[in-house]
């Protein structure tokens, strides 16, 4: 009878670093049945989690992870682990590398098939087989056998020999009750303006009468982090805060209208389809995108047109700006919020509430760490939703007890002059759609339909929305004639174009004219994935007829361009 077989001498243990410990996700609904959780490397974000997650400072290696070149170099194997709420189902990790020539079908998928039961398993690179197109780690994503499965992961990288790493302690589970997390959560309030608005919603909802809550935003307001997206998002709290505190039965509703990688250039163009749907009249609004607008070319005049587009409204909505912040504690509070101060609007800042006591012992008043407030180094954890949410949920509070402030509803006609500029308050959206009387449209070779969207994930709802499905495609990989560009001869103020960014090797650049001068080059490429991309074609004082000519650039007749729409003045 043969014996146990002796077993191996241990392996020595490999130093590594975290880029993900414990992070919750949740299986997206996708076409083949399966469920999916996308997590996204590229554009910093692995550099980021190592220095956040892995307390990595070292900048040879930090910069080691800006390519697969690099990264080979500094990665020896790669440890999974998954605690899933059905631990004998199997699990496909992938580690997707993109490409240089093909973005997401070019670089090499690192593959890895294990069980949801918390046993790390690792993937030696020294197995893998590498693509020659590889350029940059992409993104790592989890696939579930069934939608709506939920786990915790843990990824660490275990470097090559001869680099160093700092310990990788555990950290102490955040406190969110007691002086400290008060503390923290009432640096939020910046200002509490004039209450008025907001007090008549409170009295409204305390009264039993139907009240509406809408957020506007980008991927944190869509709910970018949280794990589900749709119950653990700060929007979806935080309605249900204010309707634990004020609401009577079912009175209190949700709109959620946050639209990832978009600025307030896109939202106020958006603004009455996605929040004033189906003729709704929300009481109370939302608008959050202090961390979405350092590309905004105007400077913050989109987003000044943005707020004075709500405060016009005819039923008085109350207005909340909230400022978000990154992993880095940036965002552009200074830039925006002297437009809330100068309209005397409330104003919560999430960076002034959690910044100050990252990396302070809890003795000083520490109560949550960076690595557990964000899920990237954009987007925060489910325990950053929340505390984003208990910092809204303290403006409700502090608004209730407050003195009533004074009636404000001719704000606009008191302050007819802006702080930064409102020459796109009356914009208005333009697609296959919402066509106008003062538009005359000749498609061309823009005759197709893109359903090859940005989708988003509205209001309750885990199916997402296509973005600007009313669009005008340019195929022209399949064109078959003669090329005719798109025109549109158009009465207005000033006009913006709406265009689909893209990742795909078929997508073209497109040249712009306006009154048969070319002022722009579009190019989807530029962003490198899937998203909604507005730029300003003209802004004038004077309503003018304008000729505008959409074209494939030179060279890019075989490639497609989408026109998602466009925002006009009149």
């Amino acid at each position: 009878m043969r014996g146990p077989v002796a077993p191996k001498n241990p392996e020595k243990k490999r130093a590594g670093f975290y880029i993900m410990r414990e992070k919750e996700v949740f299986g997206a609904p996708q076409e083949d049945g399966s469920g999916v959780q996308f997590l996204y490397e590229s554009d910093g974000r692995l550099v980021n989690s190592a220095r956040i997650v892995g307390n990595i400072q070292d900048e040879e290696m930090l910069s080691c992870l800006k390519s697969v070149e690099g990264f080979r170099s500094l990665v020896h194997s790669i440890g999974v682990s998954i605690d899933a709420e059905t631990p004998e189902e199997d699990i496909e990790f992938v580690f997707q590398m993109y490409g240089k020539q093909n973005l997401y079908g070019g670089g090499t998928a690192i593959k890895l098939s294990l069980k949801g039961n918390g046993i790390e398993q690792k993937i030696l690179l020294e197995q893998i087989k590498w693509s020659e197109d590889d350029k940059e780690p992409g993104q790592i994503r989890f696939r579930f056998p069934k939608p709506g499965q939920k786990a915790k992961v843990s990824v660490m990288l275990y470097v090559q020999n001869g680099f160093q790493v700092p310990e990788q302690g555990e950290e102490d589970t955040p406190n969110l009750t007691g002086e400290a997390a008060e503390s923290m959560i009432a640096r939020s309030l910046l200002s509490l303006g004039n209450p008025f608005r907001m007090k008549k919603v409170i009295e409204k909802a305390k009264q039993g009468e139907d009240v509406t809550l809408a957020f506007i935003g980008g991927s944190i307001t869509q709910g970018a982090g949280a794990v589900p997206i749709h119950r653990e998002c700060y929007a979806w709290k935080t309605c249900c805060a204010f309707k634990d505190r004020f609401g009577v039965g079912e009175n209190v509703h949700y709109l959620k209208a946050g639209v990832g990688g978009t600025p307030s250039e896109l939202g106020m163009i958006r603004f009455e389809r996605d929040v004033l749907r189906k003729q709704e009249k929300p009481d109370l609004i939302v608008i959050e995108f202090a961390v979405n607008d350092e590309g905004d070319e105007t400077k913050g005049v989109c987003y000044e047109s943005l707020v004075r587009k709500v405060l016009q409204l005819p039923w008085n909505p109350a207005v909340i700006l909230l400022f978000s912040v990154f992993a880095n504690d940036w965002n552009l509070q200074e830039r925006l919020s002297p437009v809330g101060y100068y309209y005397h609007l409330p104003m919560v800042s999430v960076r002034d509430a959690v910044s100050p006591q990252f990396g302070l012992p809890k003795e000083q008043g520490g109560v949550i760490s960076r690595n557990q407030f964000f899920y990237d180094m954009f987007h925060p954890s489910n325990l950053g939703h929340l505390i984003m949410a208990k910092c809204l949920d303290y403006l409700f509070e502090a608004a209730d007890n407050s003195l009533a402030g004074s009636e404000d509803s001719s704000i606009l006609q008191e302050k007819c002059t802006p702080v930064l500029g409102c020459d796109f308050q009356d914009v208005q959206l333009l697609d296959r759609k919402s066509l106008c009387q003062d538009a005359v449209i000749c498609c061309g070779s823009f005759d197709g339909t893109d359903c090859d969207l940005q989708c988003v994930e509205m209001d309750l709802d885990l199916t997402p929305t296509p973005q600007f499905p009313y669009n005008w495609q340019y195929r022209g990989e399949e064109l078959i004639r003669e090329m005719i560009p798109f025109t549109m001869e158009i009465t207005c103020k000033s006009l913006l174009l709406v265009f689909k960014d893209s990742g795909e090797t078929n997508a073209g650049k497109a040249e712009v004219y306006v009154d048969h001068k070319q002022i722009l080059t579009a190019n989807p490429l530029e962003n490198g994935w899937t998203h909604c991309n507005a730029v300003i074609l003209f802004k004038g004082k004077e309503t003018k007829t304008h000729n505008i000519t959409i074209r494939p650039a030179q060279g890019e007749e075989r490639k497609n361009f989408t026109i998602l729409g466009f925002g006009y003045v009149k």
